[in-house]
């Protein structure tokens, strides 16, 4: 198992329709999450959008992303996300997201 943080940017004119669809989230792609190791997962917002991601991966990040990248409700998601995110235009925001070093652990 390995922890995962991230970093990505929510533009501040989409931060309320960023939550309302958080608040849910369609279930075949919670299902694609948890197929592909993704457990305990969180995002957390900071009011300009900033937003801090955590999860644990079953195998690595890199696996994580790359199982959920063959997954089409994937696609369907990110298209309909993308326009949310500070990203590059035609980017994706899993392909955008910036890793962050776990540097402390307290169980």
């Amino acid at each position: 198992m390995e922890r995962v943080g991230f970093l990505l940017k929510v533009k501040e004119k989409f931060i309320n329709e960023y939550k309302e669809h958080h608040l849910d989230v369609w279930p075949k792609m919670k299902s694609a999450l948890t197929k592909h190791g993704w457990k305990n997962y969180s995002l957390f917002m900071r009011s300009d959008g900033l937003m801090f991601g955590y999860f644990e991966s079953t195998k690595s990040f890199s696996a994580s992303l790359k199982g959920m990248s063959n997954e089409e409700i994937n696609k369907e998601w990110h298209d309909l996300m993308s326009p949310y995110f500070e990203i590059p235009d035609g980017s994706a925001p899993d392909k955008s997201m910036i890793e962050l070093e776990e540097v402390f652990h307290l169980d």
